[in-house]
């Protein structure tokens, strides 16, 4: 793949579970002495997911349409079978059934995203409050706590209501930020005395780049030269969007701390995704460079403000004046504003420097000058990226507390597999063993990790690949009533958990 594309960490990870047959395996093979007695006492177990990809209920008690509603309705083609997440796989209705799943395998904590629209249909606190919104997810909430789940919340999970689009482009535009902070006061107000862990934003790169450099995700927009769109700029866009995401993230921590945390005694954090990259040249130091560079453009684009207060020197460098410049009281904000820092890792990238970028149809997938690939001479990436990647944060970002926010395989959703033979994921067990494995050695090495959500807790809606992919650990049969089934990964999660 020539630059970094929309979707791309999705299809990475689709690749990477390709690789190889997961129909063997049974739970018992896997049984380990390593288990979670191998991490710290007070460290967090969980599993994630997201309010669009699971919920369902998408037009009922009250909730406003999201831009994801819109994008999957005008924009079928744009999803890999053309479906939505209207029904999901119900959460909102058998969120209790599926409350006992976790518990039965001894899930510590449950990571979901709050529906902006199903709690202010219109984006605002002016346009009302939907009561049975509310309701769905303080009963969310009490449930977990009355199994013993630690809710973990995140507060935009990319499904922006769409009045907020319709009447100022959203993220394009500066007045977002104040909506959003009133939004996130309300949260706050109303749930923050049961919720301790917050997640401002989930993966803004990806609600950035995907949505308006690729145009793949909602609001789908982007250049005519580098997708399928009738409206954005690949070029600017992006890097407004991200803007705004960092200004809301620092003004919702500003008032959680001065208004909440001395209280509700909880932390506020946000969620960034990034791959680890190694050089596909490891002696070229132009490839050591570019390998470096991705970092940057990918999650140093978010961590290094709110570590530092200012955009990296590279993206300042070849991004020029496209990229927006914080004010000094901006800087001052950013900086400094986690209490942790959530983390989404899925795999590695061989990386290698883009000798010809585009100097004419600027796009923020170009501006990394980095080709990204999977393999070299014919044999895929086994190296520990996650090791490398939590080291990396210790050294140049200060060891912030991690969580793990997500770290998962996919499946191909295979139409004629029975669910017998689609239930034997052995690769995913050999998957999430191996992160465990060196994510325990990354800790004993200092770094400061305090949790790990898989993901995901079942297969839902995936985005712009629709149900064409399974990530769960628990099966959800489509063709029969959305019935829940073990996989051979949550049987081993099961005995991992319970030791």
């Amino acid at each position: 793949m020539a630059t970094v594309q929309a979707a791309s960490f999705l299809h990475f990870v689709i690749v990477a579970s390709l690789l190889a047959s997961t129909h063997g395996a049974k739970p018992s093979r896997y049984s380990m002495p390593f288990n979670r007695t191998s991490f710290p006492k007070d460290f967090t177990f969980g599993a994630g997911t997201a309010a669009y990809q699971s919920e369902g209920a998408a037009y009922i008690d009250g909730k406003g349409p999201s831009i994801w509603d819109t994008f999957t309705k005008q924009h079928p083609e744009k999803i890999w079978d053309q479906s939505t997440g209207n029904v999901g796989i119900d959460f909102y209705h058998r969120y209790k059934e599926d409350i006992q799943l976790m518990k039965k395998i001894g899930l510590d904590s449950f990571r979901f995203s709050i529906s902006w629209s199903r709690v202010l249909p219109k984006g605002k606190i002016s346009g009302g409050v939907n009561p049975l919104g509310v309701k769905f997810y303080n009963n969310l909430i009490n449930e977990l706590l009355a199994n013993g789940i630690t809710p973990f919340v995140t507060l935009f999970h990319w499904d922006l209501p769409q009045a907020l689009e319709d009447e100022y482009y959203g993220f394009l535009s500066s007045k977002v930020v104040d909506d959003y902070l009133d939004y996130v006061d309300f949260c706050f107000k109303t749930f923050g005395d049961r919720v301790k862990h917050w997640c401002t934003f989930n993966e803004p790169y990806s609600f950035s780049s995907n949505g308006y450099n690729g145009g793949t995700f909602a609001p789908g927009r982007c250049s005519n030269y580098v997708g399928n769109c009738t409206h954005g700029n690949s070029g600017t866009e992006p890097y407004i969007v991200a803007h705004n995401l960092i200004l809301g993230h620092a003004a919702a921590v500003k008032l959680y701390r001065e208004k909440y945390q001395a209280s509700q005694k909880g932390k506020i954090g946000i969620t960034l995704v990034t791959n680890w990259f190694i050089p596909k040249s490891p002696k070229s130091e132009e490839d050591i460079k570019a390998a470096y560079r991705i970092l940057d453009f990918l999650f140093g684009w978010f961590l290094n403000p709110l570590t530092y207060g200012d955009y990296p020197e590279s993206m300042k460098s070849i991004v020029g004046h496209r990229l927006p410049k914080f004010t000094k009281e901006q800087s001052a904000m950013v900086k400094g504003s986690i209490d942790f820092l959530g983390v989404n890792y899925y795999t590695t990238n061989y990386a290698t420097n883009n000798a010809a970028p585009n100097k004419v149809n600027f796009s923020y997938s170009g501006d990394s000058q980095t080709i990204l690939s999977t393999s070299k001479g014919g044999h895929p990436i086994g190296t520990p990226g996650i090791y490398d990647l939590m080291l990396y944060i210790r050294d140049k970002y200060k060891n912030p507390p991690i969580y793990i926010t997500e770290n998962g395989l996919a499946d191909a959703n295979n139409a004629s597999l029975p669910v017998k033979e689609a239930l034997k994921d052995g690769l995913r067990i050999r998957y999430l063993a191996n992160h465990l494995q060196y994510l325990s050695k990354a800790i004993k090495e200092g770094v400061n990790v305090k949790g790990y959500y898989q993901w995901a807790f079942w297969d839902d809606f995936e985005w712009d690949a629709g149900y064409t992919v399974r990530f769960g650990i628990f099966y959800i049969d489509f063709k029969n009533n959305l019935k829940r089934y073990m996989k051979y990964s949550a049987y081993w999660f099961k005995m991992f958990l319970l030791h």
